[in-house]
């Protein structure tokens, strides 16, 4: 698939198939995320790939938005280390938008959700208090029912979206 073909067409998904996501696939995946550039090569994101059942559930209680992402088959936990400084989100970002795009490219669906309550996930998975829990990627074969080709609402225009020299 064309980047720039990847970039319009992708669409986040709340609804998978129950097929599970191969390992290869998912190391692809996740290698695409690892590649990421960061603030100065600082390299502070780590990813926690989640499968187990009973801790997908618990995560549905790390975020305001999260209740259903127990039903993806996979959790992708994306984290950074909290000494990492004020680009780190933009780094973190930057992974994310890696993974989903190359899970989209594998014919995967994806959705980002942000966790509100980081020690939740931090306890759950055991991750140490100098790394920070910042958001749950959801992954899996889309389900028939919601794959659509367009989004509901429109985006907008190129001319209302950039301003050239300044602002209009």
């Amino acid at each position: 698939m064309d980047a720039i073909r990847a970039l319009k067409d992708k669409r986040d998904t709340r609804k998978y198939a129950d097929t599970p996501v191969g390992d290869e696939v998912l190391e692809r995946v996740c290698d695409a995320a690892r590649m990421a550039g960061s603030a100065k090569n600082n390299q502070p994101v780590r990813l926690v790939i989640v499968t187990d059942n009973d801790a997908k559930g618990i995560l549905t209680k790390s975020g305001d938005f999260a209740k259903w992402i127990d039903q993806a088959p996979v959790n992708v936990v994306v984290t950074v280390r909290n000494d990492a400084g004020p680009r780190a989100l933009f780094d973190v970002g930057r992974h994310a938008q890696n993974l989903m795009l190359a899970a989209h490219v594998e014919g995967l669906a994806s959705c980002p959700v942000t966790i509100h309550h980081p020690d939740v996930a931090r306890e759950a998975l055991g991750i140490p208090a100098e790394v920070d829990p910042v958001m749950v990627i959801t992954l899996g074969w889309p389900s028939r029912e919601q794959h659509k080709s367009k989004p509901e609402n429109q985006r907008i225009t190129l001319d209302d979206y950039a301003h050239h020299g300044s602002w209009k």
